[in-house]
């Protein structure tokens, strides 16, 4: 009966082999998966009773959990952690931290023991163990995460042993109502299997960058990290959240889509770090209203608003008020969709940009990926001294350091990017500033502050025009 079984269901799952085949040092599992298969609806009771007993076997090995362990520090209790008043309440003074856990999933990606999982699963870990299927367990490190993506890769050492893998899929052919499996560790229970079906694609509501594959495949706390697969057994997705109310599964759940987690793998393996490339182009979503005075036939794309000065749209001849259609025959449909793309671009490579003017053609350009530039140099200077700056820290911004610090990457000029608390600028100035003028002195480097401070030394009075959250702020400081 099995073997029958097997049979009906090979119209549909693709055999993929021994996950675990021998490999070259720091490649994937030898795997070659068959061409797609095709795709038909059960037309009888056999095709009905199909398992996917035989897929599971193949891919669950792959699938592991993620403990991960941090000291929190218990806040101060001025009676509790005095002996003199401990003695009323039990005898002995409180621990001054604790250690709290929490429990993921993770995919392994590369045979070497390159593990893929959600960056909110590992986010401050002080410790990381990774449970394989068979219950080994391993200590892990972090090679690089990005909170922005919500991906993180993982390293485990397995002394020279081959692990079984699940192939990412390169082929991005998934579509709505395709069946996948989502695979993890479900509130702790151990590993468990679900089935659904791909409800929509390109989800883009649910963070700024991401495009997320929506399933109904039952997603629960624990899943995080775990594998969305598809029916040739590859790795479509990494599943990161669930929308619901009760904090159960409410049959939407959401998956990092392949595209863009082989991108972040491969850049973390090569780089040590997970990099976007950016196009220096800030955009939004076009409206509906928008639309029909650009003369667009529905709402679609992303206008451009800004330009980055000498960035690789400027280069490419675009201008503010073209809307970009599409990337590389992909269809953008608004500015969330175009920065998942862009993120799956590799540093360097060049894009081919369908772009609706403001003349009212379409035209095609290509524009070369870049990462984002650190120049101006940092130059972090911290301010001291008897003036009313002391206890900031200037920088001079960058695109590449913006993105560091959370910033705004257009953001040009000087920046306070730090307050001390209880320092004398902590009661005027704010993290963000921007400095534009001291003491008539223009403010274009950090070392303009340094300047502008040891010439007011002796003055009582600081006259201050700087720049907070797009308004521009002047005033005179007695200090």
């Amino acid at each position: 009966m099995k073997h029958s079984l097997w049979t009906a269901l090979g119209a549909v799952i693709v055999s993929l082999g021994a996950l675990g085949a021998t490999q070259t040092a720091g490649s994937q599992a030898a795997f070659a998966p068959d061409p797609a298969p095709t795709k038909f609806v059960p037309a009888n009771q056999t095709q009905m009773q199909m398992s996917f007993s035989p897929l599971v076997k193949q891919t669950a090995p792959a699938v592991v959990n993620v403990y991960s362990m941090r000291k929190v520090k218990r806040r101060a209790n001025p009676f509790m952690d005095d002996p003199f008043f401990s003695q009323f309440f039990g005898g002995s003074t409180a621990p001054k931290e604790r250690m709290e856990r929490s429990l993921g999933s993770g995919v392994i990606v590369r045979s070497s023991g390159v593990i893929v999982t959600n960056s909110h699963v590992v986010d401050g870990a002080d410790e990381l163990r990774i449970v394989l299927s068979d219950r080994r367990e391993f200590d892990a490190r972090i090679i690089a995460q990005d909170a922005q993506s919500d991906l993180a890769v993982l390293q485990i050492d397995t002394k020279g042993e081959r692990l079984p893998v699940l192939p990412i899929a390169q082929s991005g052919g998934l579509e709505v109502g395709d069946l996948v499996l989502a695979i993890g560790n479900p509130f702790g229970v151990g590993q468990t299997v679900t089935s659904g079906i791909v409800s929509a694609l390109g989800r883009t509501n649910v963070t700024d960058l991401s495009s997320f594959i929506q399933t109904d495949a039952a997603v629960n706390p624990g899943n995080s990290g775990g594998a969305l697969v598809g029916m040739n057994g590859e790795l479509v997705g990494v599943n990161t959240a669930i929308f619901s109310r009760s904090g159960g599964s409410n049959g939407i759940g959401f998956a990092i889509p392949a595209e863009l987690v082989g991108r972040a793998v491969e850049s973390a393996v090569k780089d040590g770090e997970i990099v976007r490339p950016w196009i220096g182009a800030r955009t939004q979503a076009v409206s509906s209203d928008m639309a029909l005075a650009l003369g667009l036939d529905r709402p679609r794309g992303a206008i451009i608003s800004d330009i980055y000065p000498g960035g690789p749209t400027d280069k490419a001849g675009l201008v503010k008020g073209d809307v970009i259609l599409s990337v590389d025959e992909t269809l953008i449909n608004d500015d969330s969709g175009l920065r998942f793309k862009l993120a799956t671009l590799a540093p360097g490579q060049r894009a081919k940009l369908r772009v609706f003017t403001d003349s009212g053609v379409e035209k095609t350009v290509t524009v070369k990926a870049a990462l984002m530039e650190e120049s101006p140099a940092p130059d972090a200077r911290e301010i001291e001294g008897s003036n009313p700056f002391a206890g900031i820290v200037v920088v001079n911004m960058s695109p590449k350091l913006a993105e560091t610090m959370d910033f705004d990457p257009y953001v040009q000029g000087v920046v306070i990017s730090k307050v001390r608390s209880r320092s004398p600028a902590g009661r005027r100035f704010r993290p963000g500033d921007i400095l534009l003028e001291i003491n008539g002195v223009k403010i274009k480097q950090s070392k303009d502050v340094a300047r502008a401070i040891e010439t007011g030394n002796a003055s009582r009075e600081w006259n201050i025009s700087l720049d907070r959250a797009g308004r521009i702020q002047s005033g005179t400081v007695r200090y």
